[in-house]
């Protein structure tokens, strides 16, 4: 392509740009539902256009026949000019993105689901980083004399080359504070925890302080929100060097497999002079990620930390949060044995701050930790007046905004009744953030339901039944033994997967899975968006907003007392059941899902978005936890039952599919878990598991 070819594209795609750039500002502002979506393509769009300007800007200089990077954007210019002029056509104001509103104009639709728009970001982001990248290329080809061009190209060669090597380090999605995901999970509010919040800055500027700081506390009392707020005043400090939140039954954020890794992943994208130590690592070991706990932590984050040759002391902080929502004990003791020995490193001053409950296995593992390498704070043990003080700021924020957007009266909510909610909370922030939620939601009324809430306070019951009693009660409150029975059945069919599931699964495949009409399980969480997170788009997963919910229903006491009591073992039976289900349909396990053209295909080669639409989320999810479920519904295996007979027809495609979503290293875990739960079973399989041992991936 020559200069003014180049220079044309670039004109031209600028030009579309704007145009979608422009479109999107009238959806945002007509369409309220999908604003988060629009304004992440507007600015991905405009990302995009500004990069292209400075392009545009070096190919209208004179000497643009030296531009030979950007010449050679050809290809790249002109499938983005194609990706844009179909988005501009989707997104014109046509027919088939209007909808008849309910005094009869015509009203702006958003044509897309979060899933398309996701998909479309990622592709204009590789754009973006293509044309960004030739751009810096040439300009430092009009500056650079010959010897220092010879010396960036091999810096960027080791640069690139690099940047593959950290890619190959998997991370636990989702996990780091500022992750899409706890995007808009909530920060502490002005003037609260403002002395917890600056005896932890203390702690950290301290240079003779304790390496690790560990606030626990009850469920419900903040702790996250308290370690989100850490996370963000150190990292606008540049300061935090990583962090991890865990979240049970969120895949990889449950367990420790994926914890250093993403912790290592963190490091270097925040502190460069980490990178080199760390790639020698991979390159020595590229297995690295799948060695046990204690190899990861120290060549992935010991020796590159005890390495590092900065002129200065480095000063980082790495966050940790709900450390007791790691899956394994032992996992847990051993991430807390090897962070202490952090407080051996010389030219690294490294803070480890982490929060969860006060967990026998945690407990232990902190106490085996040797003296002066931690401090504790018990936080629902901070005095009441402080406690008291930061939910009531929390709840006149709150019902402030809710005031605002429902028009109500300015005298709403009322002093007497702030209080009173205060009062029910303390010391529980997780009430107030529930009871918000509940009061704020469209399709309820927020006066009758304070009303609603503040009868509750009579009540002698324990602080996690007032959090949700309020939201549940008035789901039963029905006419008729039968028809409360089919709600409780639904309830628990429903409301009960979601909340046993190992990792979240959204409406479609939850429909997919249970064999239950998309439409009855969304009919039945309207009334749960408090409590769940719920999508309007069917295709993003139901998450728990507070993992306290899980344990309010599954509590033993309410058995037998409570309509919603959700029995564990038999949720877990009927998931294994459906998971099972769905392996051994039509559309489920079966050789070669992916239709590869040979059987030494190799996984890399073949494309993650190919795996995404040969196997579906929840035949990946069955895949991962159909063995998990079976261990909690405590059923036993016997010779020529329906398990012998499943593992005897699908045990091969199952290993190939575990293989294909990358979680073949756990195949070994999961048939001793098998193991444990066979009474007599043929000895053929058995032999077929000790061959495993001896074998390798297929792929």
């Amino acid at each position: 392509m020559d200069g003014l070819s180049a220079a044309a594209s670039v004109t031209a795609i600028i030009g579309i740009s704007a145009k979608i750039i422009s479109l999107c500002s009238q959806y945002s502002a007509a369409v309220k539902d999908a604003k988060k979506d629009i304004d992440r393509l507007q600015r991905t769009v405009t990302d995009v256009k500004d990069v292209l300007e400075e392009v545009k800007r070096l190919l209208d200089r004179q000497d643009k026949t030296r531009l030979s990077t950007t010449h050679k954007l050809s290809d790249s210019l002109k499938e983005c000019s194609r990706q844009l002029q179909r988005l501009e056509i989707q997104l014109e104001p046509g027919r088939a993105h209007k909808a008849i509103s309910r005094i009869g104009m015509w009203a702006l639709r958003w044509p897309f689901t979060s899933k398309k728009v996701e998909k479309t970001i990622a592709s204009l982001e590789e754009y973006k980083h293509t044309f960004s990248l030739a751009l810096q290329v040439d300009q430092t080809d009009l500056v650079l004399s010959v010897d220092q061009k010879l010396s960036l190209v091999d810096a960027k060669s080791d640069n690139l080359q690099q940047k593959i090597d950290i890619a190959k380090l998997p991370i636990a999605k989702g996990a780091s504070f500022d992750s899409y995901m706890e995007e808009h999970n909530a920060r502490c509010f002005d003037n609260t925890r403002v002395e917890l919040l600056s005896q932890i800055a203390g702690w950290v500027g301290n240079r003779n302080g304790k390496p690790i700081f560990w606030l626990n506390g009850m469920a419900g009392t903040g702790k996250s929100t308290i370690a989100r707020t850490i996370a963000q005043s150190f990292a606008d400090k540049a300061q935090l060097g990583a962090s991890f939140f865990f979240k049970k039954g969120e895949s990889n954020r449950g367990d420790a497999s994926r914890f250093f890794t993403t912790v290592a992943r963190d490091l270097m994208a925040r502190v460069p002079e980490l990178i080199s130590g760390i790639t020698k690592a991979i390159d020595a070991d590229p297995a690295i990620s799948e060695r046990a706990l204690k190899d990861q932590f120290e060549k992935l984050i010991l020796q590159p930390l005890s390495g590092t040759t900065c002129s200065k002391v480095l000063e980082l902080v790495v966050v940790i949060d709900a450390l007791d929502e790691c899956e394994r004990d032992e996992d847990v003791r051993a991430i807390l044995q090897l962070l202490s020995r952090t407080k051996d490193l010389k030219l690294v001053s490294l803070r480890v701050f982490v929060t969860s409950r006060p967990e026998l296995p945690i407990r232990l593992g902190f106490k085996q930790m040797s003296d002066g390498t931690y401090q504790d704070l018990i936080l629902h043990e901070v005095p009441k007046k402080i406690i008291k003080h930061d939910i009531a700021v929390f709840f006149e924020c709150e019902l402030a905004r809710i005031r605002e957007e429902r028009s109500l009266p300015l005298e709403w909510p009322g002093e007497r009744s702030i209080q009173t909610l205060v009062g029910m909370a303390i010391p529980l922030f997780i009430f107030a953030a529930t009871v918000c939620r509940f009061i704020g939601e469209t399709i309820g009324n927020p006066r009758r339901r304070l009303n609603d809430i503040l009868k509750y306070e009579i009540e002698d019951v324990s602080r996690l039944n007032i959090t949700y009693l309020p939201i549940l009660d008035p789901l039963f409150a029905i006419q008729g033994e039968k028809e409360k029975e089919k709600l409780s059945r639904e309830f628990q069919e429903i409301v009960g997967s979601i909340v046993i599931l190992e990792s979240p699964l959204s409406i479609a495949s939850l429909a997919h899975l249970l064999k239950i009409p998309k439409e009855d399980i969304r009919c039945r969480l309207d009334s749960l968006h408090s409590v769940l997170s719920i999508h309007a788009d069917e295709d993003v997963p139901v998450r728990l907003f507070h993992l306290s919910f899980r344990e309010f229903l599954v509590d033993s006491e309410k058995k037998g007392k409570s309509p919603f009591w959700v029995d564990e073992r038999k949720t877990h039976e009927r998931l294994a059941s459906k998971c099972l289900e769905l392996l051994s349909s039509p559309e489920g396990l079966r050789q070669n899902m992916c239709k590869l053209p040979n059987p030494g295909t190799l996984k890399s080669e073949i494309g993650e978005q190919k795996i995404a639409i040969c196997l579906s989320p929840e035949l990946q999810y069955a895949c991962r936890y159909w063995v998990h479920h079976l261990e909690q519904s405590d059923y036993h295996i016997h010779d020529g039952d329906l398990i012998h007979i499943f593992l005897q027809r699908y045990f091969l495609y199952w290993l190939e599919a575990m293989s294909l979503i990358g979680e073949a290293y756990k195949c070994i875990h999961i048939i001793n878990k098998l193991q444990a739960l066979t009474k007599i079973l043929s000895q053929n399989f058995f032999m077929m598991q000790s061959d495993l041992h001896c074998g390798s991936d297929p792929y």
